[in-house]
């Protein structure tokens, strides 16, 4: 099994910058894909990027790509969410997630999540 912690939230104006952190429990974060989701209120979860084992690979959603990049760090269990030029669109709780696979961008096929942490970006 493998425990999730986010941290990095706030509030940020519109065009700032937040990087998001998931802490992994655990002695086998490298057997896990790892990957972010976030959730409006009223909204479906919605996939954001995921990141495979070995770091090599990453794939961010369509409509996200160029503001939004995935990172892990083996050395230190992490997974990073850097989100640039952020709008208030992007106010959502964001969760990490972890599945023993390989990619997906299916929510219900993830295995762990954390707590999720709030993104508030307005003026």
């Amino acid at each position: 099994q493998v425990q999730l912690v986010e941290s990095g939230g706030g509030l940020v104006l519109p065009g700032g910058s937040l990087r998001l952190s998931c802490a992994a429990s655990g002695r086998t974060f490298s057997s896990y894909t790892m990957a972010w989701f976030r959730q409006a209120p009223g909204k479906e979860r919605e996939f954001v990027a995921t990141i495979s084992r070995s770091g090599g690979s990453a794939y961010t959603a369509d409509s996200l790509q160029g503001r939004f990049t995935i990172s892990r760090v083996s050395a230190t269990n992490t997974v990073y969410l850097q989100m640039n030029s952020l709008k208030p669109d992007d106010t959502a709780v964001y969760y990490c997630a972890a599945r023993l696979s390989g990619f997906s961008r299916n929510n219900q096929e993830y295995d762990y999540w954390g707590q999720g942490t709030q993104v508030n970006v307005s003026s």
